[in-house]
């Protein structure tokens, strides 16, 4: 009765049987089950065979849990990011290599908004416009289960207008699923800079990814990584 479904339904439903069923119908389920973001997505699985489009609020925050093991990778940067690519939590290894995401408004802690509309970035990376391109290609990628959503809408409306290069690269639809190698940066106080990603997928909070960068033998990277980052003091995120 809560989900506004038949009986008779509801049971052919439950015993699996030959039906259709529409995602409206499973949102009802869901809601009347009063089920939480991991049951709903079995939910919808089980009924649909598919995930559903639009999942329950993004993670707002990390927790005390996950900070202190991005504070415990103190010799790589790292970073936690949630599905509209707000950084949630990083280290000092990132502050410093990267910037001091603490100082920035919380709306600015975006990795397309630094990308795209902070010069700083594009003076920080060797190859700014392939690294940018890059980037576009594992947003498309991350985003296309949110394509319709209005904060989706809303943010690439925004660095449409703030970017001539997101303007005239973005409708070129490229895809990539992951990150397709090292990131070389040319840092004002150690020099160039090699480091590979690798993302993780956080499962206590499955909207959530972390992102590590570790030195690749070349460069010097590990040992200017030893240098810039010195003594550090734990708790990073804001």
């Amino acid at each position: 009765m809560l989900a506004g479904i038949g009986v008779t339904w509801y049971t052919s439903l439950e015993q699996g049987r030959a039906i259709q069923v529409s995602a409206q119908v499973v949102e009802s389920l869901a809601r009347a089950l009063d089920l939480n973001a991991a049951e709903r997505n079995h939910l919808f699985l089980l009924a649909r065979g598919q995930q559903p489009a639009d999942p329950y609020p993004f993670t707002a925050a990390v927790s005390p849990a996950l900070q202190r093991i991005l504070d415990g990778m103190s010799a790589f940067p790292a970073y936690v990011a949630n599905p509209r690519w707000d950084l949630l939590g990083w280290n000092q290894a990132m502050a410093r290599v990267y910037t001091d995401f603490g100082a920035l408004p919380p709306r600015e802690r975006n990795i397309l908004r630094l990308g795209f509309t902070h010069p700083s970035r594009q003076t920080l990376l060797a190859n700014w416009e392939q690294a940018a391109r890059g980037l576009l290609a594992l947003f498309r990628a991350s985003t296309e289960r949110y394509v319709g959503e209005p904060w989706l809408k809303a943010l690439v409306a925004e660095l449409e207008l703030a970017s001539p290069e997101f303007r005239e690269w973005w409708p070129h639809h490229a895809v990539q699923a992951t990150h397709a190698g090292s990131k070389e940066l040319n840092h004002p106080l150690v020099g160039r800079l090699v480091l590979q990603p690798t993302t993780f997928q956080v499962a206590d909070a499955p909207d959530l990814r972390m992102v590590v960068y570790t030195p690749v033998a070349e460069a010097n990277t590990a040992s200017k990584l030893a240098q810039l980052l010195g003594p550090m003091e734990v708790g990073t995120a804001g």
